[in-house]
């Protein structure tokens, strides 16, 4: 693919729509490279229960973004964004093709608008703000809020403590308003001639793909998965026991869940979560949706669209 024009294409979706088959396929008919943007894919151990692509289904396409973190870090939204970059930077270099696929939309909508520079926290700020909630009560807060910075403090109400005392801390850190702060937020794509591709199956379809990819998990050893990280020593509360299923796993290894009930409750949760993914794809632009077995229109669609 030789072109002067920086392209990217983005595959989005709700989860076990297809977006990981479909990149790879992509990626050897537009000599592309795959940055992965699911945001439990990134930690190393967690392989089953987030269903990240074994090497045997990664058709020998280099994937960035994969098994980078310990489970005991923090991975963020500005972490995937400063990586997914350098990621990009270095596939261009090579006159390839990134393709970024994954269903965190949080870190889609961080690298397409921006992050809030939100610098350092101030903990003595932060401190003596909740020192006056308690002592005068939030309401006071909200109206001094109110008067610094009427557009955010309408926008959360009266009763979002936590949001409150966050926007009247970056004020005083800052001394300027926090919904000025979102107004200078700048997407780092904009230079980038970006194609989304956006996969969509009709719900029921979804659905039953969902129950049968969560079966497929425990079939393939998702609680020996569990049991392995908990010898290892690695911490229930550590952030990537957070992702869907792992949850349900440990209260069956305690005896709160029969393991029927806890692939029910995966199955349940994870359709609540693709249902979630589909409500904020719908709010992002530019979008062009397929179904996965429309694979050919996708080829062409990208083709017309390069640059």
């Amino acid at each position: 693919m030789e072109s002067k024009a920086k392209n990217l294409v983005i595959i989005l979706g709700p989860t076990a729509v297809g977006k990981s088959i479909t990149a790879v396929k992509l990626a050897k008919i537009f000599n592309g490279e795959i940055i992965n943007c699911d945001s439990m894919q990134v930690y190393q151990g967690f392989d089953i229960g987030t269903d990240k692509p074994p090497i045997n289904k990664r058709g020998n396409i280099p994937h960035h973004l994969l098994d980078i973190a310990s489970p005991s870090t923090q991975f963020t939204a500005a972490d995937f964004v400063r990586l997914s970059l350098k990621a990009m930077d270095s596939i261009w270099k090579k006159k390839k093709l990134p393709i970024i696929t994954g269903g965190t939309g949080l870190y889609l909508k961080a690298l397409l608008e921006g992050l809030f520079p939100e610098g350092e926290k101030n903990p003595f700020i932060r401190q003596t703000l909740e020192r006056e909630a308690e002592e005068k009560g939030l309401t006071t807060l909200w109206n001094k809020l109110r008067d610094i910075d009427p557009v955010y403090a309408e926008k959360i109400g009266a009763n979002d403590k936590i949001r409150i005392i966050r926007a009247l801390e970056v004020y005083y850190a800052t001394n300027k308003p926090l919904s000025k702060h979102f107004l200078e937020t700048k997407s780092f794509v904009k230079d980038f001639h970006t194609i989304k591709i956006g996969l969509k199956l009709e719900r029921k379809k979804l659905y039953e793909l969902i129950d049968k990819r969560v079966e497929q998990m425990f079939a393939k050893g998702l609680v020996k998965e569990v049991q392995d990280l908990l010898e290892k020593g690695v911490s229930t509360d550590l952030p990537p026991f957070r992702a869907l299923g792992y949850k349900y796993i440990l209260q069956f290894l305690n005896k709160g869940l029969t393991l029927e009930e806890s692939i029910l409750l995966t199955k349940k949760d994870t359709r609540h979560y693709a249902k979630r993914q589909l409500t904020w794809f719908k709010k992002m632009k530019d979008i062009k949706w397929f179904f996965p077995e429309d694979f050919q229109k996708i080829v062409k669609y990208i083709q017309n669209n390069l640059k």
